[in-house]
C-alpha cells in the first residue's frame, strides 16, 4: 500500500474513532487516585449515552485504568479485583475500614456480601424442569449464594452462550421457542416464536448469527435451520436441509455452515453471507456428530451407522473416510485442532483421529459407555452413561506412539453421569473459566461437582436446590483485561444509594475505596411500596434432618393489610461454610407465605428472606438463628 493510501486509511481511522468518543460522550463518573507510583481510574459510561447523573437500572461500561505514574504508560500482568458495596450512613470510608471491606470481600465472607462482585464467575444449570439455576460458587470458601432461578416457558433441549459471556440463548423445544437470557440482569430479554420444534443450537465464531436445528412432528419429514441474528433477536433465514437430528458446526472464519442430516446420511453445507444452501454431501448413514478443524480447514463427521468418520474439505467434497465402528456418537478437537476425540457409548471404544494425516492414530477400550468429551488446556475429560467416574488424557499424550490410551480418573458424584429424567443435547463436563479445573453436573445427585487438576477428588460441589442439572455452563462476567493497563465489564446499576466501589491492586499493592452516589427510581420506587415480613413458625424443637415448615406473615408497612400475591418472595437459609438451601415461598392464605427445609446436620442456621418485586433485599431483613 502507497504512503498516501496508507495516510487517507488512518486518516479515516482516526475519523471513525473521533466520532465514535463523540457520539458516546464523556463517561457519567470519572474519578483517579494516585498510590504507590501507580494511578488508577475509575470511569463508568452508560451504554445508552445519557449523561449524569447515573441512575438505578441503567446499563453501564465499568472501566478501571492503571497506569504508571511517573511515565503515564499502561501497567500490564497486574491483578485488579473490585465490588460495589452500598453505604449504610452518610460517614465516608476510612482507608483503615476500606482495608478491612476489601480483605472480607476478597476472602468470600458468608455474612459480609457486597451488592455486586465485579469478579464474579457463575455456575449456570440447565435443568430438567423449566428454569435455569445461576449460582456464585464460591468453591474453597465452603459455601454458595443462589443469585436467580430462571423461569423458562417449557423445558430447556440446548443452549449456547456468546464470547462476550453477554446472553444465553436456550432452545425450548415443547412451546417452539429460543429464549435469549441477559447474563446481566438474568432475564429473559427476548423470546423468538419459531412455529417449529427447536432443538440443538450453535453460534458462529463470530457470533453474528445463531444457527438452530428444527425437527418437524413427523421425524421422517425434511426440516433444517433457522438462522437468528443475535443483535436484532429475529429469525432471518429458514434453511431446509434434510430429515433427522441436526449437528451443526462452522468452519473457523464463519463463511460457511456446516448441518448433518441424521435420516438421509449426508450434511448440507450453507453459506453463513447468503444464507442459503450451497451443498449436499453424502457422507454416511445416521452422521452423529459433526466438528471442525482449523488446521486441517475440514469439517469432520462421525456416522453412528457404519462407524466411519468423513472429512468434508474446501472443495465441498469427502477427502478422507477413516473407519472406526458402528454406534460412535460424539466427536470434539482438542485445542489447535490437530487431535480429534471420538467416544463410542455403544462398544465402550475412545478413538482420536490426527487432522493433519486423517489417519485413527490411538483407540482405548473405556468401560461403561464413554459419552461426554471435554477439555481444558491440559487435559480431555470422558464422562460415561453407566459410571460416575470421568476419565483424564493429557493433552501431550495424544497421538502418541503405541495407538493405546493410557487415563487417570476421578469420581463426579455419586451416581452415573447418564442416570436422569430427560436427556440435554447440552455439555454436562465444562471447563471452569479461567481456571485449570472442570465442573460436572451430575442429575441423579441433583449437584455440580467442582474438579481441580492434580487432585484425586473435586474440591468441592454445589447443591442445584433440589433439580436436576441435566447441563453447566461456567459464565464469567467480572472485569476482564480490555487491553494493557485497562479492566472492564458491564452491569447494570443496582438500586439507587451511595456505595463504595473498592478496588485492590496487587502490583503495587493499591487499596481505595471510591465513592459512587447512584441516584433512586423514583417510578420504581412509587411501584413497590414496603412491605413488613414477620415470622410466623415455632422453633422449638427444629432438628437436623427433619422437615422445617417456614412460614411468614407478610403486609403493607403503610395500611397493614395483607399483602397478596408476591410470586418472588424467596427465603434463604445459611449454615455458614456447610449449607445453603434457597427456595421460593408459596402462598398458603392472604398475606401468609410458606416453604419448607431440611437441615442436613446439628449447627446455627440463619433465615433470610427477600422479594425483588418489593424491593426487600435479604440483607435488609433480619436475620433469624435457628439452633
Amino acid at each position: 500500500m502507497s504512503g498516501s493510501r496508507r495516510a487517507v486509511l488512518s486518516c479515516l481511522l482516526c475519523s471513525c474513532v473521533a466520532a465514535a468518543q463523540a457520539q458516546s460522550g464523556p463517561p457519567a463518573y470519572l474519578e483517579r487516585i494516585a498510590r504507590q507510583g501507580a494511578v488508577v481510574e475509575l470511569s463508568l459510561q452508560p451504554i445508552d449515552g445519557a449523561a449524569a447523573p447515573l441512575r438505578a437500572g441503567q446499563d453501564v461500561v465499568v472501566r478501571f485504568t492503571v497506569t504508571d505514574e511517573a511515565t503515564a504508560s499502561p501497567l500490564s500482568g497486574v491483578s485488579l479485583a473490585a465490588w460495589f458495596d452500598r453505604l449504610r450512613e452518610r460517614e465516608r470510608t476510612t482507608e483503615e475500614q476500606c482495608v478491612g471491606k476489601v480483605k472480607r470481600f476478597a476472602e468470600g465472607s458468608t455474612l459480609s456480601r457486597p451488592e455486586l462482585d465485579l469478579n464474579a464467575n457463575f455456575v449456570v444449570a440447565l435443568n430438567q424442569d423449566a428454569t435455569i439455576t445461576v449460582v456464585d460458587p464460591r468453591f474453597g470458601h465452603g459455601d454458595t449464594r443462589l443469585l436467580e432461578i430462571v423461569q423458562l416457558s417449557s423445558p430447556a433441549e440446548d443452549w449456547a452462550i456468546t464470547s462476550d459471556q453477554a446472553k444465553i440463548l436456550v432452545s425450548l423445544p415443547d412451546s417452539g421457542e429460543v429464549a435469549l437470557v441477559d447474563t446481566g440482569s438474568w432475564k429473559i430479554t427476548a423470546s423468538l416464536k419459531t412455529g417449529r420444534r427447536p432443538g440443538r443450537v450453535a453460534l458462529q465464531p463470530d457470533d453474528a448469527y445463531l444457527w438452530v436445528g428444527y425437527t418437524t412432528p413427523e421425524e421422517t419429514s425434511p426440516s433444517g435451520v433457522l438462522v437468528i441474528s443475535t443483535r436484532d433477536a429475529a429469525v432471518v433465514a429458514t434453511i431446509p436441509t434434510g430429515r433427522g437430528h441436526h449437528e451443526i458446526a462452522f468452519s473457523d472464519d464463519s463463511r460457511y455452515a456446516y448441518v448433518t442430516n441424521a435420516l438421509d446420511g449426508s450434511v448440507t453445507i450453507a453459506d453463513v453471507r447468503t444464507l442459503s444452501k450451497v451443498a449436499d454431501v453424502p457422507t454416511g448413514p445416521q452422521p452423529s456428530a459433526i466438528a471442525y478443524s482449523p488446521l486441517a480447514h475440514a469439517a469432520y463427521v462421525a456416522n453412528a451407522g457404519d462407524g466411519s468418520i468423513a472429512a468434508i474439505d474446501g472443495h465441498h467434497a469427502v477427502a478422507a473416510r477413516m473407519t472406526a465402528d458402528a454406534g460412535i456418537g460424539r466427536l470434539k478437537f482438542a485445542p489447535g485442532g490437530r487431535f480429534g476425540i471420538v467416544a463410542n457409548p455403544v462398544t465402550d471404544m475412545v478413538h482420536v483421529i490426527d487432522a493433519s494425516t486423517n489417519r485413527l492414530v490411538q483407540s482405548g477400550k473405556m468401560d461403561k459407555g464413554p459419552e461426554q468429551i471435554a477439555f481444558s488446556n491440559k487435559l480431555a475429560y470422558i464422562g460415561h452413561r453407566e459410571s460416575e467416574v470421568v476419565l483424564m488424557l493429557s493433552l501431550d499424550s495424544l497421538g502418541g506412539p503405541g495407538g493405546g490410551l493410557s487415563a487417570a480418573d476421578f469420581p463426579g458424584g455419586q451416581h452415573p453421569l447418564g442416570r436422569r429424567s430427560r436427556p440435554s443435547r447440552a455439555d454436562g463436563i465444562v471447563q471452569a473459566a479461567g481456571e485449570d479445573a472442570v465442573l460436572v453436573a451430575n442429575p441423579f445427585d441433583k449437584a455440580i461437582y467442582y474438579y481441580k487438576e492434580g487432585m484425586a477428588a473435586p474440591m468441592g460441589n454445589l447443591a442445584n436446590y433440589g433439580r436436576e442439572p441435566r447441563a453447566v455452563l461456567s459464565v464469567q462476567r467480572g472485569l476482564r483485561a480490555a487491553r494493557p493497563g485497562r479492566y472492564e465489564t458491564t452491569l447494570r446499576l443496582p438500586a439507587g444509594g451511595e456505595f463504595d466501589v473498592a478496588v485492590m491492586l496487587d502490583r503495587p499493592r493499591v487499596v481505595h475505596c471510591f465513592t459512587l452516589i447512584v441516584a433512586r427510581d423514583p417510578t420504581a420506587a412509587a411501584a413497590a411500596p414496603a412491605i413488613r415480613v414477620e415470622p410466623a413458625f415455632e422453633l422449638a424443637g427444629v432438628r437436623a434432618g427433619a422437615p422445617v415448615r417456614l412460614r411468614f406473615k407478610v403486609s403493607d408497612e403503610a395500611t397493614g393489610a395483607p399483602k397478596r400475591g408476591i410470586s418472588d418472595l424467596r427465603v434463604l437459609v445459611i449454615c455458614p461454610g456447610v449449607w445453603q438451601s434457597a427456595d421460593f415461598a408459596r402462598e398458603r392464605g392472604p398475606g401468609e407465605y410458606e416453604t419448607s427445609v431440611v437441615p442436613p446436620e446439628s449447627g446455627e442456621y440463619f433465615v433470610y428472606v427477600e422479594a425483588a418485586s418489593e424491593g426487600l433485599q435479604a440483607r435488609q431483613f433480619p436475620a433469624l438463628s435457628v439452633k
